[in-house]
């Protein structure tokens, strides 16, 4: 899974396999990529173009998708 840089103060990179529909998220806190599984590529672009990505993840990963 190729991982992307993104500007956030929570997350460091961001990533998602479309072969498995894994979401690979790296925070600023530490240097472990967190994989969430069976997620939506729809749910990976909102969170790419979300203007907060960790209120994103709050909101719409974090409990929903198992990791």
């Amino acid at each position: 899974m190729n991982m992307i840089p993104v500007r956030s103060s929570a997350i460091r990179a961001i990533g998602y396999d479309t072969d498995t529909n894994q979401l690979g998220i790296q925070f600023t806190s530490h240097s472990t990529i967190y994989t969430f599984y069976n997620v939506p590529f729809r749910v990976f672009n909102e969170l790419m173009a979300a203007p907060s990505k960790g209120n994103y993840y709050h909101a719409y990963i974090e409990g929903n998708y198992k990791g």
